[in-house]
């Protein structure tokens, strides 16, 4: 299977491996210990867990040719354009042999999550709150693609500190990869049903970032999956995106539609959306294994902007530049502001369709505001943001015709 839509960016070219000018430890022990002392390296760069992966992915090519062929990649050309060099990290970088797998936890136990107990529960309870936008877990601190490639990139320095110069490339989430198959060939954890990554202890919200290397370091076996007969994930994905166990259709998943899909987003899956303006986490907080989920242990993972809990009509308000300026530094930023208008026209449009047939004291003040700010905001809109307005606002019926 190949690695599910995740957020990310498109392929970054390929870069040759360095010249090596010096030598890697020769023997079947110095390699063990070199392996043991990037374990131990990795730990204290807030890595979870590091292991070392063979890069010989043979076995994942057909799932990743029928994946393609199906369609299921969506508008992600980029997924298709190295065809099964993504299944062959030796031929993206020539000299590579293993591939140094790590993975990074980023759940922020902290704001809204401070007071409970089961942060799964309360993350699924802000679902039903219309007032409220729900911004995937991973996207509320900092940009974790220069989180993650700086701290692999002191790993390798440190490695080289040790053994002298060897030929690396580091990456995450930026190159032509398997990167899921890849860290699951090394250990790291298995492939669940949702199709990320899973890990009995720490479930499957952490990053994962590799460093493919010329070194034959001792490679770690795979790990066996423990799904079992649980389809928890499948059931309660609001699109149905997870068509088969192991098997996502990224143009009906919620992550891709806010954020790879460049266009409008299809009608039929509006509703479905809620609240959710980026990304979706419902299939990972309906994963019991994700009750061993970790704490981010970086303060770059911490919330920003109250991004745990913000106001949908607040955030619609902002300006191009006040979007840039707010988000400098956070994965929301490379969508931009037209796309990010649309997302939250989506999430109004579902909130005032909630809030007219509510109960709560302030439903009606609420609607209000939402009717406001979307009329507010159309004028001038671009084409495809006031389409996602007029939608919006004929979720809350026609409007009212003055009395007589």
């Amino acid at each position: 299977m190949i690695d599910r839509v995740a957020p990310g960016q498109a392929d970054a070219p390929p870069t040759p491996v360095p010249d090596p000018s010096g030598h890697a430890p020769a023997g079947p022990g110095e390699l063990a210990a070199l392996a043991a002392s990037i374990r131990a390296w990795g730990a204290a760069l807030g890595f979870a867990s590091v292991r070392i992966a063979d890069v010989d992915l043979a076995h994942a090519e057909p799932g990743l040719l029928a994946w393609l062929a199906q369609g299921y990649h969506g508008d992600m050309d980029y997924m298709a354009n190295h065809g099964l060099r993504r299944a062959r990290p030796a031929e993206l970088v020539p000299g590579t042999v293993r591939a140094i797998v790590a993975r990074m936890p980023y759940v922020p136990l902290g704001g809204a999550h401070a007071a409970a107990a089961d942060w799964r529960r309360h993350e699924l309870a802000r679902l039903d709150d219309p007032a409220t936008a729900v911004v995937s877990l991973y996207a509320r601190g900092r940009d974790y693609h220069k989180v993650l490639r700086s701290r692999l990139q002191q790993l390798a320095s440190r490695i080289e500190a040790e053994i002298g110069k060897f030929g690396y490339r580091v990456f995450t989430d930026s190159a032509p990869v398997m990167e899921v198959a890849l860290a699951s060939q090394g250990g790291l954890g298995w492939r669940g049903k949702h199709t990320l990554l899973l890990d009995r202890d720490g479930g499957s919200m952490f990053f994962l970032g590799e460093i493919l290397v010329d070194i034959p370091l001792p490679a770690d076996p795979p790990e066996a999956g423990h799904c079992g007969s649980c389809h928890r994930c499948l059931d309660i994905c609001p699109t149905r995106a997870i068509v088969a166990p192991y098997r996502l259709d990224a143009r009906r998943c919620i992550s891709y539609l806010t954020i790879e899909h460049k266009g409008a987003i299809p009608v039929e899956f509006r509703a479905p959306m809620g609240n959710r303006v980026y990304g979706c986490d419902d299939c990972q907080l309906a994963c019991p294994w994700n009750k061993f989920a970790h704490v981010a242990t970086v303060p770059d993972f911490d919330v920003r902007n109250g991004l745990d809990a913000p106001d949908m009509v607040a955030l619609f308000a902002w300006t191009e530049a006040e979007f840039n300026q707010r988000l400098e530094g956070s994965p929301i930023r490379r969508i931009g502001h037209e796309r990010w208008l649309r997302n939250l026209a989506v999430g109004l449009g579902n909130s005032l369709r909630a809030a007219l047939s509510g109960t709560r004291a302030d439903d009606a003040a609420l609607a209000a505001r939402i009717r406001a700010a979307l009329l507010a905001r159309r004028e001038t809109a671009t084409p495809m943001v006031q389409e996602h307005i007029d939608w919006a606002l004929a979720q809350g019926g026609p409007p009212a015709q003055p009395a007589g």
